[in-house]
């Protein structure tokens, strides 16, 4: 039986999206509970996909293997994402390692299971297609960026977007409530850690951020949304 804050987490997921409660309650009597611990994964990349989660609590990201052994970090996620919809679209093998960064918790469905529930749920197959054409667009978003913006705007967009998915208002500004290393950053904006290290200085010294133990504080997130259009 789950509780009521995991039910409500799950069904504020993208993937239930319009459903009605009977057909929510159908999709959530067949998840399975999932305990995840810091250090481990729930999939590997190239392995052949079989289930899909959404987290319940935790944090999980998404890192994909060049041939060259270079790592690329994807995507993060937290409470009420989905994770590896790939499932839908049979005989897929996983794109990417989702690697657990804190003692997680999940509900999670069979590649089967989630096949047959789309199939009865008509709006659940849409909204699952929805997530994958959404994150191939955020992709291409990236892709851009990469070939057109310079590295102070790509790292400003990334904290942005940090911000949209785990910002928490505190008394100095915007906290990005995860943790996230100079290096992890520079993965996820196709730099190294020198420039990261470099520009985030630049930034503290001015006033625009603090950063400390793993932590970045926005003191003027502003100063970055200007630095994305191009203004000082």
């Amino acid at each position: 039986m789950l509780s009521d804050k995991i039910s409500q987490i799950v069904a504020d997921s993208p993937i239930l999206a319009n459903l009605n409660p009977a057909e929510t309650q159908l999709f959530l009597e067949q998840g399975r509970p999932r305990r995840a611990g810091k250090g481990t994964f729930l999939f590997q990349q190239d392995e052949l996909a079989t289930t899909f989660y959404i987290l319940t609590s935790g944090r999980v990201r998404l890192v994909q293997l060049a041939p060259d052994g270079q790592q690329v970090i994807l995507n993060y996620f937290g409470p009420g994402d989905g994770i590896g919809i790939i499932v839908a679209l049979s005989q897929m093998a996983y794109p990417a390692t989702a690697e657990v960064l804190e003692d997680s918790e999940a509900l999670s469905w069979d590649a089967d299971s989630t096949r047959e529930l789309m199939r009865q749920i008509p709006r659940l197959a849409i909204n699952g297609m929805e997530m994958i054409a959404h994150r191939f667009a955020r992709l291409q978003e990236r892709y851009l960026e990469m070939a057109t913006q310079q590295v102070e705007q790509r790292i400003a967009l990334t904290l942005l977007r940090l911000v949209r998915q785990f910002g928490k208002r505190v008394d100095d500004g915007v906290l990005i409530d995860m943790p996230l290393t100079r290096q992890e950053l520079a993965e996820m904006t196709g730099t190294n850690l020198y420039s990261v290290s470099r520009i985030l200085s630049k930034w503290e010294q001015a006033g625009t951020l603090r950063s400390e133990r793993k932590r970045i504080l926005l003191c003027r997130a502003h100063d970055l949304v200007m630095l994305t259009q191009g203004r000082d």
